[in-house]
């Protein structure tokens, strides 16, 4: 459940986005169609019941003259969605010289589309309801300034080919994800491979993981689990997690391999 805190930080967000509206004289439903949403919508984030993506939010922000204003108060919006431990990790992504990932069933959050995102977190077990996905996806979506920084950081990503083939939120979806994974490996600093089917030796048998060097050259690392998640800084387990992922990048196919494949299921879709 959204906490009173969360819940309050809407509602302010909303009554900000409401007197902006009302300052430049647009219905809710001009807005609605200045920024691609329905008037519905926008009333539902005026009152502190949706919570605004980060189209929204950039698009609101142009249409009113205030994006750092609203950029501002948007990063207290998703600060309760997520435990400290994981904020904290959270920061230092933001900062990382380096963040590798190995993924074996969906495809990453710094790669999936915000449909894709949607999608993930409306398949979550217990299920979340309509408040609590919107958070997690405008947390999620935050997370993406990392492509837009610089200097760049080497971001590298092994996938299994099941993410790249289970059609989640339907095949509208999986086609723009699959767009989204080949605009992104076109950027020089980042690299995507795909762990084909037909390996029969893998290093990865034990789950997804991720590697991260902060900008002071610490090494962490994050495991994901059922029943949680944790970071790791002892240096024996980053240390084996480092190594286990460079056999699984050695038994992967090439980035260039890997972006023939999308091309590929792209076009069966």
């Amino acid at each position: 459940m959204i906490n009173n805190q969360g819940s309050s930080n809407l509602r302010m967000f909303g009554s900000c986005v409401r007197y902006l509206r009302l300052r430049a004289g647009l219905s809710l439903e001009q807005l609605g169609a200045l920024t691609n949403y329905s008037k519905s919508l926008v009333a539902a984030i005026e009152t502190g019941d949706r919570m605004p993506s980060e189209a929204f939010i950039l698009k609101a922000g142009k249409v009113f003259g205030a994006e750092d204003l609203l950029m501002e108060m948007a990063q207290h919006l998703s600060r309760e969605t997520y435990p400290k431990w994981f904020l904290e990790f959270l920061e230092l992504e933001k900062k990382a010289r380096a963040l590798h990932t190995y993924e074996n069933h969906v495809i990453p959050g710094l790669l999936q589309t915000e449909e894709y995102m949607r999608a993930v977190f409306s398949a979550h077990c217990p299920a979340l309801d309509d408040k609590q996905i919107e958070e997690r996806v405008a947390g999620r979506l935050a997370r993406h300034v990392i492509f837009d920084r610089r200097p760049a950081p080497v971001l590298s990503f092994v996938l299994e080919m099941a993410t790249i083939l289970r059609p989640i939120g339907g095949l509208a979806v999986q086609r723009a994800q699959l767009k989204r994974l080949l605009e992104v490996s076109e950027q020089r600093n980042v690299e995507i491979q795909l762990m084909r089917l037909e390996r029969d030796t893998h290093a990865g048998l034990n789950g997804p993981f991720v590697l991260l060097e902060t900008d002071d050259r610490r090494n962490l690392a994050y495991v994901e689990g059922q029943h949680g998640s944790r970071v790791f800084e002892d240096p024996e387990i980053v240390s084996d997690l480092t190594a286990r992922y460079g056999i699984i990048r050695a038994q992967a196919s090439s980035p260039e391999e890997s972006r023939r494949l999308i091309e590929q299921v792209a076009k069966e879709l």
